[in-house]
């Protein structure tokens, strides 16, 4: 899954993480990719976010601070089904964007593999940034042994630059499953654009065997899941 959470915030402007956790629990993924979790943050009173997720869910987590705000931090992060072997957290460069960006990468053994799990999130004003962006995490995860999935709110539909920089390198579930639907993830009330994806690495040990978006107004986006087989 990758869920762009809106630190906690439903369409209806309310905090409420419980709710969050709902959407998970029903869907019980094995791995999560969040975006836009906040830790000790004012505006969500003061919140462990992803503790707090985490324990409602009974994953474990990870998470990557990629922002210093109001008292707190704001990343993204990650839940797993699976024990958490290594973490790595990478922080972008950017171009215009103020606000700072980065990726979180998580490695966890599945049927005896090692399985790369990666999230993270675009600049969502430029077009020139996501692509700077995008080039440093393919530039990082090249050095990466093993099989990867990257789940992200790349800001950027299919035909965007960064979204076609991304599929030189990893397979689009969305795309290989053969989904019926468009895929439309934001916003959640009307949905209109597919942003949040689950890209997989084109090295032939994942396959794709469905995706489907799960509707729901807990937060402003909605979340995109898929089944992957790693063979």
């Amino acid at each position: 899954m990758t869920y762009n959470i809106h630190v906690g915030v439903g369409i209806d402007k309310k905090l409420d993480l419980q709710r969050i956790a709902g959407v998970i629990n029903a869907a019980r993924p094995d791995l999560v990719g969040l975006q836009e979790v906040d830790r000790g943050v004012k505006r969500t009173e003061g919140k462990d976010e992803i503790a707090e997720l985490a324990g409602m869910t009974g994953m474990e987590y990870a998470f990557a601070p990629n922002l210093d705000y109001q008292g707190g931090k704001y990343g993204v992060a990650i839940l797993s089904r699976f024990p958490i072997k290594n973490t790595e957290h990478r922080m972008f460069e950017n171009k215009r964007e103020a606000e700072r960006r980065g990726m979180l990468r998580i490695e966890v053994e599945v049927d005896g593999k090692t399985l790369n799990f990666v999230t993270t999130h675009l600049d969502y004003q430029f077009e020139d940034g996501r692509v700077f962006e995008t080039e440093q995490m393919l530039k990082f995860l090249d050095s990466v042994k093993g099989p990867a999935i990257v789940v992200a709110d790349l800001n950027d539909e299919p035909t965007g630059s960064a979204y076609k920089l991304m599929r030189t390198k990893f397979d689009d579930a969305w795309v290989t499953s053969g989904a019926k639907t468009d895929g439309f993830s934001y916003p959640a009330d009307k949905p209109v654009k597919r942003i949040d994806h689950i890209f997989f690495s084109t090295r032939g040990r994942i396959r794709a065997r469905q995706s489907w978006v799960i509707e729901t107004l807990a937060s402003d986006h909605i979340p995109v899941m898929a089944e992957l087989e790693i063979k």
